[in-house]
């Protein structure tokens, strides 16, 4: 049985990049790596396309007692592109030096793949096993949309989920290292209980074409530009969601720092307190409308009749009617918005007998470790699990070392993940599958 950093620079050598819009690649060769890996580890796994080489694999692990619930665990297979030029080592060459294993999917997330196929492998060659079943699935397309991966799955397969109540996934369980006000050293693990919504917009704004030379008081550019300017200066107002006010009571707790959320500007003092610790909770006290896509005009002496933008709107759960109606206030008459993609916020309780097992995992690991819930900016394949009434959360556990920032790995040039996070990962993962 290979080492976890072993099988996961195997899968990183498979060149899963998903390029968008159905196009993808190295997914079928990656799942039939996968499938023969839960063969060898006793299970019968299922491969399953969409379409063909959009491969994703599911299987399930009986578990001790069928009276339980079964638990979803899910992971994915594709990754975003990386450019070689700027990258120290080749990106999919999954080289293990330093202390890391290097490539795209170190982190996101071939890094949890790994540890989970090398639980079962352990359980196979011990005789083991969970408590309840446990379904598998290894899935395509998260770095889109899902339409070829979990989504799909949802809609067409959905009785392979049947009796799920929770399920595991990325991002969470790993170390943040942060200090107390006297400058003792806090462990704190975030396990995400919540995601914002995915609500990306087009906006369209129209008027008339004419020559550039020419007075026009109806020209889209304008139109779009001046939309544009009053959504990127609203300051949208702080909300505070269960997993969020979770985090802020606990880790405040944790690193002796007073928590006042009386008002806005309270608790953006409050995060400037928290340090390192802050980058947990920052992007999930509010909302988000971020401009990424302009498209207008062909040629510099021509007034185009339309001008478009695209918004990555991110919406804290229970906030989406009042953030759209203030959207389409601060849009104005002149300009109209639709839907590029939709995915509703993500909500799974806080004080559950999951996230204790979670936290009793991390903790047998890590005597020192502060569990504390968050909620993700961004999303995952959860949006599509949710969708079937499972309570997700985001524990993919991996131990960090000082100075290693998590955050600009995934999706980063040099993308990496310590060799003694993957062993950690793989001892919580297995711990936790095990008792709960």
């Amino acid at each position: 049985m290979p080492a976890v950093e072993e099988l996961c620079a195997q899968l990183i050598r498979f060149d899963t990049t998903n390029l968008g819009g159905g196009s993808a690649e190295g997914e079928r060769e990656a799942a039939e790596f996968v499938a023969s890996h839960l063969t060898a580890a006793g299970l019968t796994p299922s491969l399953l396309e969409r379409s063909p080489r959009r491969s994703n694999v599911v299987a399930r692990v009986p578990g001790s007692d069928p009276t339980l619930a079964p638990l979803l665990v899910h992971a994915h297979l594709d990754v975003v592109p990386a450019d070689p030029a700027e990258w120290t080592v080749p990106p999919f060459a999954g080289e293990i030096r330093d202390g890391f294993v290097w490539g795209r999917g170190a982190v996101d997330m071939k890094d949890m793949c790994a540890t989970l196929l090398t639980v079962l492998h352990h359980w196979s060659a011990e005789g083991r096993g969970p408590r309840r079943d446990v379904v598998l699935a290894f899935v395509a397309d998260e770095e889109d949309k899902g339409e070829w991966g979990a989504h799909w799955l949802v809609e067409k397969h959905r009785d392979l989920f049947e009796g799920c109540a929770a399920a595991i996934g990325e991002s969470g369980g790993y170390t943040v290292r942060a200090s107390t006000a006297s400058g003792a050293p806090v462990r704190l693990y975030p396990v995400a209980t919540a995601e914002r919504g995915t609500s990306h917009l087009q906006l369209t704004a129209t008027g008339r074409a004419g020559h550039g030379s020419r007075r026009n008081d109806d020209n889209a550019v304008v139109k779009l530009i001046a939309a544009l300017h009053r959504l990127t200066e609203h300051r949208w107002p702080v909300v505070l969601t269960p997993a969020v006010q979770a985090f802020f009571e606990r880790a405040g707790k944790a690193l002796d720092i007073p928590v006042d959320l009386s008002t806005e500007d309270a608790v953006d003092e409050t995060l400037r307190h928290f340090g390192p610790a802050a980058k947990i909770a920052e992007n999930t006290v509010r909302n988000s409308t971020t401009p990424t896509v302009l498209d207008a005009g062909y040629k510099v002496n021509v007034i185009p009749g339309v001008a478009q933008a695209q918004i990555d709107t991110r919406v804290l759960p229970g906030t989406e009617p009042e953030l759209l109606a203030e959207i389409d206030r601060l849009l104005g008459p002149d300009v109209r918005r639709s839907f590029v993609a939709y995915q509703p916020a993500v909500q799974a309780p806080v004080d559950s007998p999951w996230f204790t097992a979670m936290a009793a995992a991390l903790e047998a690991e890590d005597p020192g470790a502060v569990v504390v819930p968050f909620c993700m900016g961004g999303g995952t394949d959860a949006k599509a699990f949710a969708g079937l009434g499972i309570d997700c959360y985001g524990f993919a556990p991996l131990w960090l070392p000082e100075d290693f920032d998590h955050r600009l790995m995934a999706h980063g040039v040099d993308e990496r993940v310590p060799v003694e996070g993957l062993r950690f990962g793989t001892n919580v993962l297995d711990r936790f599958l095990s008792t709960v």
